[in-house]
C-alpha cells in the first residue's frame, strides 16, 4: 500500500463540513434559537471550525464567536515525544462560563485529543455545554468520549493514520491515509 492514498476527496470533504453545519443548525438555530460559540482545535479544528461558522452564517445569519484553543500541554504523551510540539495561540474572544461551546477538530479517534481539550476548555471557564463537532470518526476509542455532529466515518486499519487536509492550511481539500509508522518516524 503506498505510503499516503486519498480516502475523500475535497467535494466530500465539503459535504462532510454541510453535514456538520446542518446538525448545528437542527440543534441551536430551528425551532427554539440559542447562542453558541465555536472552539477550534490548532491545528485542523480550526479551518474546519471557520467553514461551519460561514455555511452557518450564510444559511442562517447567526455568526458564533471563534475561539482558537491549543492542546498541546494538556497532552498525556507530551513527555514521550521525541522533540518538543509546536504551540499555537490559544485565542479565547468570550467569556467561557456560562456559554454554550462546540468544539471543533478533524478528526476522532481515540479520544486523547479531545479529552485533553476539554482540560483545556475547563481552565479557562465552566461552559454551559459543550458539544464536539468532527470531519471523521474514525472509531478505535481508548477514552468514552463521542462526538455529537459527525460529517463522515472512515474505517481504516489501526496502523493508518488519517491525515486531513484544507485548503488554507495544505492548499487542497483531502483526507489521507498514510502509514503510521512512517508518520512517527517523520518519513511523511
Amino acid at each position: 500500500m503506498p505510503a499516503k492514498r486519498e480516502v475523500c476527496n475535497g467535494s466530500e470533504v465539503q459535504a462532510a463540513i454541510t453535514r456538520v453545519a446542518d446538525a448545528i443548525i437542527s440543534e441551536f438555530l430551528s425551532d427554539n434559537p440559542r447562542e453558541f460559540a465555536m472552539i477550534g482545535i490548532h491545528r485542523q479544528g480550526v479551518p474546519m471550525a471557520e467553514r461551519i461558522i460561514a455555511k452557518l452564517e450564510s444559511r442562517t445569519g447567526y455568526r458564533p464567536q471563534l475561539a482558537l484553543l491549543d492542546i498541546s500541554m494538556y497532552r498525556d504523551d507530551i513527555g514521550m515525544r521525541k522533540s518538543l510540539p509546536i504551540i499555537h495561540a490559544t485565542t479565547i474572544p468570550f467569556d467561557m462560563n456560562d456559554t454554550a461551546v462546540i468544539l471543533v477538530d478533524d478528526v476522532l479517534s481515540s479520544g486523547r485529543t479531545i479529552r485533553a481539550a476539554l482540560d483545556a476548555v475547563t481552565d479557562y471557564g465552566r461552559p454551559e455545554l459543550i458539544r464536539l463537532a468532527v470531519l471523521i470518526d474514525r472509531g478505535n476509542r481508548e477514552f468514552p468520549i463521542r462526538a455529537d455532529y459527525v460529517g463522515m466515518k472512515v474505517d481504516v486499519s489501526d496502523d493508518r493514520k488519517l491525515a486531513v487536509e484544507f485548503n488554507e492550511n495544505n492548499g487542497q481539500d483531502g483526507v489521507y491515509e498514510i502509514d503510521w509508522k512512517k508518520y512517527r518516524r517523520g518519513d511523511h
